[in-house]
């Protein structure tokens, strides 16, 4: 029985610490993910402004959005590429043998434009009819 269990233990040991790895490794992988996602959607917001956007900010609010967050993987580089269209964060950390990778886009849109130009076709449509 002691031979046994001396064999049996350190694999049930060994299963749970990596069933908590796993869960730390993808508890991570979400953080980066979202703070990804959140920093290429306010990029995209800010692109829409006058003075548009500098990758330098994205970059800073990424690191705060992720700042004593991960478990695992506590530094991610992020690499933030704006473009007229679209707005990519590419984010990348690495822990001894741990890599993950993880890339986010968000559209830059004009929704203002879109109903500007929805209220003008209404109005003509309208006048269209006023005159008939």
């Amino acid at each position: 029985m002691t031979v046994e269990m001396s064999f049996l233990m350190p694999m049930i040991l060994f299963l749970i610490m990596g069933c908590i790895l796993a869960v730390f490794y993808y508890h991570d992988k979400n953080i980066l993910g979202a703070a990804a996602y959140e920093t290429a959607v306010v990029g995209s917001t800010k692109a829409r402004e006058k003075d548009g956007v500098e990758t330098g900010k994205l970059q800073a609010l990424y690191r705060e959005r992720i700042r004593k967050k991960c478990v695992l993987f506590p530094t991610g580089r992020a690499n933030v590429t704006v473009g007229k269209e679209e707005i990519e964060v590419t984010v990348t950390a690495k822990k001894g043998k741990f890599k993950v990778a993880v890339r986010k886009c968000a559209a830059v849109t004009e929704p203002e434009r879109k109903i500007r130009e929805k209220k003008k076709l209404e109005e003509l449509a309208n006048g269209a009819k006023n005159n008939n």
